[in-house]
Parts: C-alpha cells; sequence; structure tokens
C-alpha cells in the first residue's frame, strides 16, 4: 500500500499532489524513462494538449505492462520547455491522476532533445 506523507509542519502542496508517498515492502516497482509525445508511428503532435494525451496514454500502457495502473504512481517528474502553459499540463496530470496524488515534480527547461518535444514525463509506480 502507497501512503502520502504529509507532516503538519510542512505547509501543504500548491497543486494537486502530494508531498511524499511511502511504498512499504513494494512487491513490484517500476521506474520509466522521460516518456515523450512520440506516437507509435513516430509522429509527434505539434499542440501542447495532443502531446500530452500521447505521454500519458503511453504511460498507461506501460503501467498496464507491468500489471500496474496510476493509483500506483508514487511520484511524477514533468519537464516542459519554457514557454508552454504550466496550466496544461497540470491539468493533464489531474485528469490522468483521476484524484489520486502521487509526488509530483514540474521542472520548466529551455528544450528537450528534439526540438519538436514541448513536455517529458517520467514516473515511478509500486505497488
Amino acid at each position: 500500500m502507497n501512503r502520502p506523507i504529509s507532516p503538519p509542519s510542512l505547509p501543504a502542496p500548491v497543486a494537486r499532489y502530494s508531498l511524499a508517498v511511502l511504498a512499504e515492502r513494494p512487491a513490484k516497482l517500476l521506474h520509466t524513462a522521460g516518456i515523450v509525445g512520440n506516437r507509435s508511428d513516430g509522429s509527434v503532435p505539434e499542440d501542447l494538449g495532443s502531446q500530452l494525451e500521447v505521454i500519458w496514454s503511453s504511460l498507461a500502457a506501460l503501467l498496464a505492462e507491468a500489471g500496474l495502473g496510476v493509483t500506483d504512481i508514487v511520484s511524477i517528474t514533468t519537464y516542459v520547455v519554457a514557454g508552454n502553459e504550466l496550466s496544461t499540463v497540470m491539468a493533464a496530470r489531474d485528469l490522468a491522476m483521476a484524484g489520486h496524488l502521487p509526488a509530483s515534480t514540474l521542472i520548466v527547461v529551455p528544450a528537450l532533445a528534439r526540438p519538436h518535444w514541448k513536455v517529458e514525463i517520467a514516473v515511478v509506480a509500486a505497488a
């Protein structure tokens, strides 16, 4: 069971996530690479929202293949290219999480490895 950790001495998170999540003796532990908006045919949508849809769909497929689901995600790290709308990224995360609150870090970067990528997301899941 994964359990949010929230000491009363710390301020609440600034968005919909947990400051920390404890996975006690997990039977499964999955670390993904940074996932970008590449479709299975290699194409990449131009707009941020569509890239996020592809990314979260890809992450769901990785979780399913490992016998896990979004409620097993304990940590999300998101890299967003500067100039893209952070509220769009956060809304896509919240939609994908459907009320689940893993730990989450969002980092604004000048660029990713390919110029057409706008966002890259890695997760850790435990069950």
